[in-house]
């Protein structure tokens, strides 16, 4: 991507820029749906298996581009998730147990999705050695 023409990179921040309106959209699209703890939990539990997906396609099945995983990663995950949201919600928590369950909620629900994500990977392909003793 470094030696890109400079049109081929101005079209991925392009991409990525759109990625970026498409994923906020879809978070406030989902706050509007939902309460506003739940719709974050959600947003950032399904990033993280969307997220997982696609770093593990790239060693299963390496089906899609690098540029491709680059703006969804880049642009739509990273709009579509939120770290500050869920740190807001969780700093305006008024009970211990809110507070408790806010956290547990978006770190277990964002493993789980990447467990989710990976597994789907998997199934897409066999991994790619990458080098050392085994290959």
């Amino acid at each position: 991507m470094a030696d890109a023409h400079p049109l081929v990179r101005l079209e991925t921040f392009a991409l990525i820029a759109v990625g970026g309106f498409a994923g906020s959209n879809l978070r406030f699209f989902a706050m509007g749906l939902i309460p506003d703890v739940p719709s974050i939990v959600l947003v950032n539990a399904v990033g993280s298996a969307v997220l997982a997906f696609l770093v593990y396609e790239a060693d299963y099945a390496d089906r899609l581009t690098a540029r491709t995983r680059l703006v969804f990663t880049t642009g739509v995950l990273s709009s579509l998730t939120t770290y500050s949201t869920f740190a807001l919600q969780t700093a305006l928590a008024a009970r211990p147990l809110a507070l408790g369950g806010i956290v547990a909620a978006n770190y277990g629900l964002g493993l789980a999705g990447v467990l989710v994500g990976r597994l789907l990977a998997r199934r897409l392909g066999v991994p790619r050695p990458t080098g050392g003793e085994t290959t």
